[in-house]
């Protein structure tokens, strides 16, 4: 089994200090590559610098919505340089959250808006964050439907009428622990209608640990198995069977080698 875990947060620093042994641990659990997603100017020149140490590591890059407010023209002139590096495959995670006061909407979006322009220039994917702002943020989208690579939605939430939306358009979407939550029975009805030729999984480390190791903190690649195993459950099949379809998912919608 050789999962991919296609979202990360290995320059936080609980997981940076034991980077050498998370990933020894994520290879001898089956999970075997990982993007790791910087969402501010130091983190991003960190996930690139992490990428270019470790074969199979490499990285997503943008500002998250939360830090709207303090992203300034050069930090966008900054992250245009940064999607060059030949270790970035996605750009993101970008997109709207209006569920924390963190930052105005109208910033939000004219950032989100920013990262899409990017994204069409360099034809990468986009690694889509949407909290309690579907529509604002599939409106901006449909602004780019046709020149944009392609779509995931990651640390998936939505309801299913959101889902028919994202699936109508030909975007993938992304699990993360939360689909085993004890609490989570309406996600895992919706994870079983997701087609598996658009399905990928991700840690968000190092948060979000699943059941039944929710108490393990922080949360890190290799324990997305259990997560795995969930998904490979509800739709019926093998453990095995869904890890390789994923990861050809992955492989696919990164351009991963």
């Amino acid at each position: 089994m050789n999962l991919i875990d296609t979202h990360a947060h290995l320059t936080y620093p609980e997981l940076e200090i034991q980077i050498e042994d998370i990933l020894a641990r994520s290879r001898s659990a089956g999970v075997t590559g990982w993007i790791t997603v910087g969402t501010d100017r130091p983190h991003i020149e960190k996930a690139i610098a992490l990428a270019g140490r470790f074969d199979g590591l490499t990285a997503g890059v943008g500002f998250h919505p939360h830090y709207a407010n303090e992203v300034s023209d050069a930090d966008i002139a900054f992250l245009k340089q940064a999607v060059q590096s030949p270790k970035v495959v996605a750009v993101g995670e970008t997109g709207l959250d209006y569920h924390y006061d963190n930052a105005v909407p109208d910033n939000q979006k004219r950032i989100f808006r920013a990262h899409l322009d990017i994204a069409v220039q360099c034809q990468k994917p986009v690694i889509l964050h949407t909290r309690d702002a579907f529509d604002d943020s599939m409106a901006i989208l449909a602004e780019y439907q046709g020149r944009l690579k392609n779509v995931v939605v990651h640390c998936y939430g939505g309801t299913l009428e959101q889902t028919h939306v994202v699936l109508d358009r030909g975007y993938y979407i992304s699990f993360t622990g939360t689909v085993t939550f004890k609490r989570s029975d309406a996600l895992r009805s919706i994870a079983k209608t997701i087609p598996l030729d658009r399905l990928m999984i991700e840690s968000d480390c190092p948060f979000i640990s699943p059941e039944p190791v929710r108490r393990i903190q922080p949360n890190e690649p290799s324990l997305i198995v259990h997560t795995a195993r969930c998904l490979a459950g509800l739709h019926g099949i093998e453990l095995e069977t869904l890890a390789e379809q994923m990861t050809q998912n992955s492989r696919r919608f990164f351009g991963l080698a």
